[in-house]
């Protein structure tokens, strides 16, 4: 967890039981910045298909992360835009991308959930499938949610390492929120009801609770990861699991 006055984040990521299984590293990924009233965070899930997913969501969520904290807000979308071509261009000359080209990118897919927040004003920016959430503190009656995208098959989603990612990017701005919460799509299945119009109140709102009352990062943090990795949650869903909870006071 970090501070920087008045915006505090935690994150937590856990490896799915499918990756398990596998003896595979978890490929979600997530990271938030703050500076002054400024803050920004993001999560990603690296495609499973992908050989360097678990590279490809570290990368976007640090790039974005640095990059946007620049970031004067009077054209967000602008730089969020920049941003990410900023993480497809660190990708194209990674060690790992032999052709070094876009051809390579499909090596490292991976998905984005991030918002930009300043001053009362945040904006999600969403690209696949994860699920991004705002709301005041209390009132748990009034969510503002950016919800997944998906294509028109099964397990089909979109990409930042798509040659036409900017065609499946989109925003969503809110205001007078002050918690935030990202999630990849190993948890949305237990957050949202399936249409994604509301919330499932016995999952989401007892964690924000916790994370709201509990004074320990330690404890915040333990008890997020085993929320996520207990055995109902992983015969559930087997995928990697990340939520990452902020709040604006």
């Amino acid at each position: 967890m970090s501070n920087d006055h008045h915006i505090s984040f935690i994150t937590a990521s856990i490896c799915g039981a499918l990756h398990q299984a596998r003896g595979l590293p978890c490929q979600d990924y997530g990271c938030a910045k703050s500076k002054g009233q400024k803050m920004v965070a993001v999560v990603s899930d690296g495609a499973g298909s992908a050989k360097f997913g678990r590279i490809g969501a570290k990368n976007v969520c640090e790039t974005l992360c640095t990059e946007l904290l620049k970031s004067d807000a009077g054209d967000i979308r602008s730089d969020v835009i920049k941003a990410i071509n900023i993480a497809r261009q660190k990708l194209i000359v990674h060690k790992m991308n032999e052709s070094k080209d876009e051809q390579g990118l499909v090596d490292f897919s991976a998905t984005l959930v991030g918002v930009f927040y300043y001053k009362g004003k945040g904006i999600f920016f969403h690209i696949g499938d994860g699920a991004g959430v705002a709301f005041k503190h209390g009132n748990y009656d009034n969510f503002i949610i950016s919800e997944p995208e998906n294509g028109a098959f099964a397990c089909e989603t979109f990409f930042y390492t798509m040659t036409d990612w900017a065609d499946c990017l989109r925003f969503q701005e809110f205001e007078n929120a002050d918690r935030i919460m990202l999630m990849t799509d190993g948890v949305t299945c237990f957050a949202f009801n399936n249409d994604y119009t509301s919330v499932r109140y016995n999952f989401l709102i007892p964690i924000a609770e916790y994370l709201e009352n509990e004074q320990s990062k330690i404890y915040a943090l333990e008890a997020l990861q085993n929320t996520l990795n207990n055995q109902k949650a992983q015969r559930i869903n087997a995928d990697d699991k990340t939520i990452l909870w902020a709040k604006i006071s």
